[in-house]
């Protein structure tokens, strides 16, 4: 029969320690093996134990005879090499660029390329080893900003959010969104043989909703069913303007509505009231803050149901808007 060397006094205090508080389970299962041991407990008793093989708990007391402590704990190990080499995963990411949304073309480049066909699953496990994720491609403006006016842009927001926070003035964020019966997420995870099923739209009524922004999540939106033009823009900032109670500043971009004979005509008026519009630099969308609120009703928070009707689709677009600020939240940040 088979056991370990008697063991002294620190080293059964130590192995106690072990079984009982280790991080590790193999460690205090193997700890505890060599208490049991100690106390003359068979190979095959103590096998039985944690259900393994005795030979297992053979090796597990010729390791700590050898090593003591140290060979209780599991040894570094190489594991299996990579299947491609480092040039070879060098064309991986080569074809990446070329096939960012196709897999399958990835791989059937690399076999012809190097004979060696993988999985698609082992081609996603690498791409997650390079952090990549597998997400929604970004749309981008049709050009860049101008440096020196987004810079600018950049310093009056700043400035302005200091002055709102003692207390001078208010900063609000304008825009317009428009939402209609086809949905603007075309996937989501859906059962294997079954699928979400959305109607058709067959016509192309619009919903609208032009929204004041706050940091502090407080909205004013006005939803209007059908098409939007100055006049409509203007009836909202004449709303508004009766509702501040300080110096406000609102940012908006230029699209032309904001940029009419009609709309400039009102400036003054709305001036004389404490509200001043500030125009953001062209294709500088992320700066102002209630683009990211379309799009989180957009690509988050509307449910597939609200494509069931257009009446549907109003009721959860003002669900939304409603409960924005306390069900609905976003951690802001510009740059």
């Amino acid at each position: 029969m088979k056991f370990i060397h008697p063991l002294h006094e620190n080293e059964i205090e130590t192995l106690q320690q072990m079984h009982r508080y280790h991080p590790s389970r193999r460690v205090r299962m193997r700890a505890h093996c060599m208490l049991l041991s100690h106390a003359h407990y068979k190979l095959k008793d103590i096998a039985q134990v944690y259900q393994i093989d005795h030979r297992r708990v053979s090796v597990w007391m010729d390791r700590w005879h050898d090593c003591g402590l140290v060979g209780l704990y599991d040894q570094p190990r190489s594991g299996r090499p990579p299947i491609y080499s480092d040039q070879e995963q060098q064309k991986v990411d080569d074809y990446l660029q070329m096939y960012p949304q196709d897999i399958k073309s990835i791989i059937e480049e690399m076999s012809k390329e190097t004979h060696k066909r993988v999985s698609a699953k082992t081609m996603k496990r690498y791409l997650k080893q390079k952090v990549m994720v597998w997400k929604r491609i970004k749309k981008m403006t049709q050009k860049s900003p101008d440096p020196s006016k987004y810079s600018r842009s950049q310093h009056l927001i700043e400035n302005l959010k200091i002055r709102e926070e003692q207390g001078e003035c208010d900063l609000w964020y304008f825009d317009g969104a428009g939402f209609c019966l086809t949905p603007c997420v075309p996937y989501a995870w859906q059962p294997i043989g079954d699928y979400i099923k959305v109607p058709t739209s067959s016509h192309g009524r619009r919903l609208n909703v032009l929204g004041f922004l706050k940091r502090d999540h407080h909205l004013v939106p006005y939803i209007i069913e059908g098409s939007v033009d100055a006049s409509a823009i203007i009836t909202s900032f004449d709303h508004f303007s009766k509702q501040i109670e300080k110096r406000t500043y609102v940012l908006v971009d230029n699209a032309p509505m904001h940029r009419s004979k009609a709309f400039i005509q009102q400036i003054p008026k709305w001036v004389k009231k404490g509200l001043i519009i500030k125009y953001l630099p062209s294709y500088s969308p992320q700066l102002n803050l209630i683009e990211i609120l379309w799009r989180f009703m957009k690509y988050s928070w509307l449910p597939f149901s609200a494509y069931t009707s257009f009446e549907s689709l109003v009721a959860a677009v003002g669900d939304i808007l409603s409960r924005f600020g306390t069900d609905y939240r976003i951690a802001f940040q510009i740059t």
